[in-house]
C-alpha cells in the first residue's frame, strides 16, 4: 500500500523535489489514454505466483501484470529476491529489482519449514500460473513436486526458466546472461571487430527470456480454454541467445561463414548505421533502392545513386567502408540538427544517439507517457517505466510500485482463508515474515549482496 497522502499509484503527480520525473506529462497520458483502475484487461482474473527471482522470471510475470493479471511474488524469508540486494541503489531500495517489478505483491515464506511448504503448496492451488527459475529439481525441493502439482490442479501452468535447458549436460550449471551471450554466439557479433567483443549493455537475454515465458504461457492460458489442461512452459537463457542470432546465425547454418562484429555498422546493409556530421554523430538507415536515390539527392551528389561500386545493395555493402567515409564527408558541412530534419522529411530512418538523460526528455517519448510516478510504500517517490504494449489504444498503467519484501503477507494469507490467529501463529513462528510487524524483522533480510536458496536460481 502506498504511504500516507500518497497519490494513487501509476498517477502522474511530479517526483521527488528538485527531480523532474521524464515523460510523466499529463498531455501524453491522456493522448495514449491511460487504462483506468478496474478497465477489463485480457489477463483480468488471472492469478500468478512469482516464485522467480533476478530478472528473465520477474519481468515475465511483470508482463503479465501488465496484461491485468494478480502476481503474487512469493519470496524466501531469508532476503527475499537476491536482486533486492544489487546495485544501483536508491537508499536502501535496489533499482535493478525494481525496474522489473511493478504491479507485484509480496509474501515471504520459510521455503524450507513444513508449514512454508504447506503454504507454498496453497498459494500454487490457488494459482493459474506458476514461474520460476531455479535448477531443475529445486522446485520440488520446496515441496512443490510439478507432478504432484499438476495431479492436484490440472489448470495449472508452470514455466521454468533455466540457463541451459532442463535437461543434458548443463542443465545443472548456473545461468547468466553475460554467459549465455557468450556462449550463444551473440557476443561474437558485438562489438568494434573480432578483437573487440562485447556485451550488450543491457542484460538483454534475460530480458528477451522473459517475453518468450510470457509468451508461453499466454499462449498456454488459451490453450487452457480450449482443453482445460495446463502446460509445461520452459525456456532457457541459452535457447533465447541462440534464438537472437537471425540472419547471423543462419549465414553459418547456410554458408559455413562465421560472422565477426561490424561496430556501429549494419553486417549486411549499406549505407546503414553511424555517421559523423559537422558536430556530432547520427544514425542513418537506407534500406531501399528508393531511399539510396533519395539520399544521394540530399547529399547533393546525385551521380552516386549510378556510381559502378554503390549501385546495388549487394555492391554497396562490398564498398560499405569507402562509403561510409564518403557519406561522412558530405556530411561535415551541416549539424546532426541539420540532417536529421532534412532526413526525416525525405523520409529516409534517421535518428540521434542518445544517452538516457536525452532519452527521457525526448517530446516522443514524453508523448507516450512511458514513464509514471508512483509510491513505495514507505511513501519514498519512484518514477517507473510502463509495460511496453498497449490494448485497443490504452497503454498500461504501473498499478503498484514494486513490493517491499513481505509487504502484501497478511492480505495473501487472509486470502488463502487464514484466520488472524493463524496468521499471527506463522509471523511468531518464523514461518512468514510480515513487513509491517516490527517484531518479526529481525533476521529475516539479508544484507546486500546475500543470496537465498544456495544459488539456485538463473539470472542475469
Amino acid at each position: 500500500m502506498a504511504g500516507g497522502g500518497a497519490p494513487e499509484a501509476g498517477s502522474p503527480e511530479a517526483g521527488a523535489p528538485g527531480r523532474e520525473t521524464p515523460g510523466a506529462d499529463a498531455l501524453g497520458q491522456e493522448r495514449l489514454g491511460q487504462v483506468p483502475p478496474g478497465s477489463e484487461l485480457p489477463l483480468a482474473g488471472i492469478k500468478v505466483m512469482d516464485l522467480s527471482r533476478a530478472l528473465a522470471g520477474p519481468y515475465a510475470a511483470s508482463l503479465l501484470g501488465d496484461m491485468g493479471a494478480e502476481v503474487t511474488k512469493v519470496e524466501s524469508i531469508k532476503g527475499g529476491d537476491s536482486s533486492r540486494s544489487w546495485a544501483p541503489f536508491d537508499g536502501e531500495h535496489s533499482l535493478y529489482f525494481d525496474s522489473v517489478n511493478r504491479g507485484k505483491s509480496s509474501v515471504a515464506v520459510d521455503f524450507y519449514s513444513a508449514a512454508g511448504k504447506k503454504l507454498l503448496w496453497e498459494l500454487a492451488l490457488a494459482s493459474d500460473v506458476l514461474i520460476e527459475n531455479f535448477r531443475p529439481g529445486v522446485l520440488a525441493s520446496t515441496g512443490l513436486d510439478p507432478e504432484l502439482l499438476r495431479a492436484a490442479k490440472p489448470g495449472l501452468i508452470i514455466a521454468s526458466v533455466t540457463g541451459f535447458g532442463a535437461t543434458g549436460p548443463l542443465s545443472q550449471a548456473a545461468g547468466l546472461d553475460q554467459v549465455a551471450q557468450g556462449m550463444s554466439g551473440l557476443m561474437s557479433v558485438t562489438g568494434l571487430d573480432a578483437e573487440h567483443m562485447y556485451r550488450v549493455g543491457v542484460p538483454i537475454v534475460d530480458l528477451v527470456t522473459g517475453i518468450y515465458t510470457a509468451f508461453g504461457i499466454a499462449a498456454s492460458l488459451v490453450g487452457r480454454k480450449a482443453g482445460g489442461a495446463g502446460s509445461a512452459v520452459s525456456a532457457s537463457l541459452l535457447e533465447t541467445g541462440l534464438s537472437l542470432s537471425a540472419f547471423q546465425g543462419q549465414q553459418f547454418l547456410s554458408t559455413g561463414e562465421v560472422p565477426v562484429p561490424r561496430g556501429n555498422n549494419h553486417p549486411v546493409l549499406s549505407p546503414y548505421g553511424v555517421f559523423q556530421t559537422g558536430d556530432i554523430p547520427l544514425i542513418m538507415a537506407v534500406g531501399s533502392e528508393k531511399q539510396w536515390v533519395q539520399l544521394c539527392e540530399l547529399l547533393g551528389s546525385p551521380e552516386l545513386a549510378e556510381h559502378p561500386d554503390y549501385a546495388t545493395s549487394r555492391l554497396r555493402t562490398a564498398h560499405s567502408e569507402e562509403l561510409r567515409l564518403l557519406i561522412d564527408g558530405l556530411l561535415a558541412g551541416q549539424t546532426a540538427a541539420q540532417w536529421l530534419a532534412r532526413l526525416k522529411a525525405a523520409g529516409i530512418p534517421a535518428g540521434p544517439i542518445y544517452n538516457y538523460a536525452q532519452a527521457f526528455a525526448d517530446p516522443q517519448v514524453k508523448h507516450l507517457a512511458m514513464v509514471q510516478t508512483v509510491h513505495r510504500s514507505d511513501g519514498t517517490v519512484l518514477p517507473l517505466l510502463r509495460g511496453p504494449v498497449s490494448i485497443n489504444g490504452r497503454a498500461p498503467q504501473v498499478a503498484k510500485a514494486p513490493p517491499a519484501l513481505g509487504q502484501d503477507t497478511l492480505g495473501i494469507l487472509e486470502g488463502l482463508g487464514l484466520s488472524a490467529a493463524q496468521i499471527a501463529g506463522l509471523v511468531e513462528a518464523g514461518v512468514v515474515y510480515d513487513a509491517g510487524n516490527p517484531a518479526g524483522r529481525e533476521g529475516t533480510v539479508a544484507p546486500r549482496g546475500t543470496a537465498s536458496l544456495g544459488g539456485s536460481e538463473h539470472h542475469g
